[in-house]
This record gives C-alpha cells, sequence and structure tokens, in this order.
C-alpha cells in the first residue's frame, strides 16, 4: 500500500487573536485617483530602482544587499533632481515595497520561489500599502496620508467597531476598480464543538462531494460567461497596439474575468464556510495542481474548480474556528479502494464513475467512495494525536504496516495532547473501515 502522510493543520481549542483582512470597494475623488496612482508609479519606481541595484552590486561585487542599504539610497534618490517627484508621495509605501522586496529576495535565496522580476506600468493589479502610521482611522472613515478627506468605502459588510487596523492595502485591478484591504487584529467567534467529521474529494464533474454523499455543483453561468469572454477577447486582438481603443476592450476583458472570479470565489466562501461550521474535523486529499493542470484536456476544469483556494480557504477557516483538518497524501488510494472491504482495484480509468468491488460486491460512486476513504483515514490520524512540530517535514508518531513501514504521520501544528498512541496496520484498517 502506498504511504499516506497526513498533516493535522489546525489546533483546537479556546479562542485566540487572528489577523484578517476585510477587502472593500471604493469610490476616490479626481484628486485622490490622480494622487494614488502617482504613489503606485513612485512604488514600481523605486521597486525596480532598488532590484536593479541589488542584482548590479551582487554581478559586479558579489555583495547582497539589505533592506537598510536601500533605505538609505532612497533618501538619496530624492534629492536627485529626476527623482525629486518621490518626495510627493507619502514615504510609507514605499518604505515598505522596499521591504517586500527584502522578503522577495529572502524567498529567493531560501529556494522558496523565483527570482524577483521588475515591476510593468501595464501591471493586471497596482497597489500600495500603508502602515499605521501613514493613516488615519476615525469614527469609521479611513484617510490616507496627504488625503485631506476620507476614502468613500462602501462596507459590504460591517467592520468591528472596536478592530483598530494595522495595515491598509490600496489596489487598482484591471477593470479600473478601486479596492481597499484593511488587516485587523480580531477575535472570530468560535462555534460551539461538535461531533461530526467529513470527507472532502474535489472533482471535475462536481465541484466537491462529501463523505455523507452531497455533491456540490460548479458555479452557474460558466459556459456564458465564457462565451462572452471570447468574443471580448476576439475583439481586444482585432484593436491597433498602443490605442484608446485596445485600453477599453482589455478593461472590458478584465471585467469579464472579474465576474468570473467574483461567483467562483462566492461559492468557495459559503461551500468552506458551511463545511468549517459543520464539521469539528475535515479531511481532504493532497492533490498536485500544477502537475494536473498539465494535462491539456481537463486543465480547464481543474483552474475552473480552484482547489488550491478551496483548500487554502479551508485551512485558514479551520484556524480561525478551531477546527481540525488532515491532509492525506496523493498516492493513497482514495478512489480505487474499496470503503466496505479495503480491497484496491488495480485499474479504474478516470472515465469510470461507478464501479463494482470485486471483493464484497459493493457498488461504488467514485467520488463518493473516496471521499469515504478519506474520511476514514482522517479520523485514525486526529486519533493518533501526535505531537509535532508546525513544519512540513514528517515527524511524529506514524500509523505502520505489517512490515512495520509508516502508512500515515501526523505532520502540522501540534494536536491536542494527552491522547493516545496510534494504532497498527491491522488495527487502523478495523478501526477505518468498520465506518464505510
Amino acid at each position: 500500500m502506498a504511504g499516506i502522510s497526513c498533516r493535522l493543520a489546525l489546533r483546537r481549542g479556546g479562542g485566540h487573536t487572528v489577523k484578517r483582512a476585510f477587502k472593500y470597494r471604493f469610490y476616490p475623488t479626481p484628486d485622490q485617483a490622480t494622487q494614488l496612482k502617482q504613489t503606485f508609479g513612485c512604488v514600481r519606481k523605486v521597486y525596480n530602482l532598488a532590484l536593479e541595484m541589488r542584482d548590479r552590486a551582487w554581478k559586479e561585487e558579489r555583495r547582497r544587499i539589505r533592506y537598510s542599504d536601500t533605505s538609505a539610497m532612497l533618501t538619496e534618490w530624492k534629492r536627485q533632481d529626476d527623482l525629486a517627484y518621490l518626495s510627493q508621495v507619502s514615504s510609507v509605501p514605499l518604505q515598505q515595497t522596499l521591504r517586500h522586496l527584502s522578503t522577495a529576495f529572502d524567498r529567493f535565496f531560501a529556494k522558496v520561489s523565483g527570482h524577483p522580476r521588475f515591476k510593468s506600468r501595464k501591471a493586471t493589479r497596482q497597489a500600495a500599502e500603508y502602515t499605521r502610521s501613514a493613516f488615519r482611522w476615525r469614527d469609521g472613515a479611513l484617510t490616507l496620508a496627504k488625503m485631506t478627506t476620507p476614502l468613500d468605502i462602501r462596507w459590504s459588510r460591517p467592520l468591528s467597531t472596536d478592530s483598530q487596523p494595522t495595515t491598509v492595502t490600496v489596489s487598482l485591478d484591471a477593470a479600473g476598480r478601486w479596492f481597499v484591504s484593511i488587516l485587523v487584529e480580531d477575535r472570530p467567534q468560535r462555534p460551539r464543538e461538535v461531533a461530526t467529521a467529513v470527507g472532502v474529494d474535489f472533482g471535475i464533474r462536481s465541484l466537491v462531494t462529501l463523505s455523507t454523499g452531497e455533491k456540490v455543483s460548479h458555479p452557474g453561468g460558466g459556459r456564458r460567461q465564457a462565451g462572452r469572454l471570447a468574443k471580448a477577447q476576439r475583439e481586444l486582438a482585432r484593436k491597433k497596439a498602443g490605442s484608446k481603443n485596445q485600453t477599453k476592450a482589455r478593461r472590458r476583458v478584465a471585467a469579464i474575468h472579474a465576474r468570473i472570479a467574483h461567483r467562483r470565489r462566492d461559492v468557495l466562501h459559503k461551500l468552506s464556510t458551511r463545511i468549517v461550521q459543520e464539521n469539528q474535523l475535515v479531511v481532504i486529499e493532497d492533490l498536485p495542481v500544477r502537475n494536473l493542470m498539465g494535462n491539456r484536456s481537463l486543465a480547464r476544469s481543474i483552474a475552473h474548480a480552484a482547489w488550491a483556494e478551496l483548500r487554502r480557504m479551508l485551512e485558514y477557516k479551520c484556524a480561525w474556528y478551531g477546527r481540525t483538518m488532515v491532509v492525506v497524501d496523493r498516492f493513497f488510494p482514495s478512489s480505487r479502494m474499496c470503503s466496505t472491504c479495503a480491497r484496491v482495484c488495480e485499474s479504474l480509468p478516470l472515465g469510470v464513475r461507478e464501479w463494482t468491488c470485486g471483493g464484497c460486491g459493493t457498488r461504488h460512486d467514485r467520488d463518493h467512495n473516496a471521499a469515504k476513504n478519506l474520511l476514514a483515514v482522517g479520523q485514525t490520524v486526529s486519533a493518533c494525536g501526535a505531537d509535532v512540530r508546525p513544519q512540513r517535514k514528517l515527524s511524529g508518531r506514524a500509523v505502520g504496516d505489517e512490515a512495520g513501514k509508516p502508512i500515515a504521520r501526523a505532520v502540522g501544528v501540534p494536536a491536542p495532547v494527552g491522547r493516545g498512541g496510534c494504532q497498527t496496520a491491522n488495527s487502523w484498517k478495523a478501526m477505518v473501515f468498520s465506518t464505510g
């Protein structure tokens, strides 16, 4: 049997303070829009200058430049005649972009991400970040530095009256819409603990299939929006490069993309919130989304399903509401294993949606069977209560097979202390599949 590495993603327990970002749309005045666009341009210029200086210092002198060095350079740049306009905007967004560049290089040297790239004025999204010293929050009104009037924010959901923003990010998307993201320290109200658990199998025909047998369909209107998008993209391709009509056509394409994304995000938020609030334990599969996107026949459907985004929502909402999440290894044969007798089918093509177990004769729905198998493994790993550090490397107690090889490990933040040890393979199978 293939190995099963599972991650106890989140900790059960009492209330705690978390940082939450609330995103709202706002409508700036002409003066505010001009000032913000100027800030975006200065942020982009400072980022590119600092990136160029870092690259040059490394290529010529093999010397690494730190944030403190680029901060001193920013002071010198403001004194130059050709860069004097950098002093016309708030200095906080400029300092923040230097910090972001330093973080990007740290991730690059740690081999977590690629080399930082230069910012383009044609980027689909422009943003500037303000810390607490660069904005005023008073009586529910937000005023940024260098501005005399507060932003006209549409409060689609209320912000807690006792919440104090720590960071504000203003952005402009490709469709020409303005957004403000307010980061606050919040204490989310946790629902009462429940005894229910659920296995979640991601799919293409259905968005997800739950171990309860429920199938959640994809957001509606996909084909209609896809037709509108294709028409808008054809119109964009016919426009003259650099013309105003091309800019208008590009904005229409961006608006359709935003409409599709918002509809998808709305479905994912409602689904993830319902799953987390109704279940104490959530079990999912660690799917290699990046590798699966290489399949030309399934890439569009996988991208539309947004598995990675749904997993991200489940993870942080489990953290908010004190739930436990287990991620099962991608090589576990959840679809090919019978949830009744644990017999593994040697071959099960993707087009086969229902199959009959050759051992016990049980008729299975492919996705429902996979969800039940995931739930069974998750319940076993959660019961192990492995006390491990919040790291991705495998550690903690393991579930073993007959040969003594580990077939399940708890990886993630510490699980509740005081639970018993894990089971052997024989007792593990009995424990798991008695629930099927």
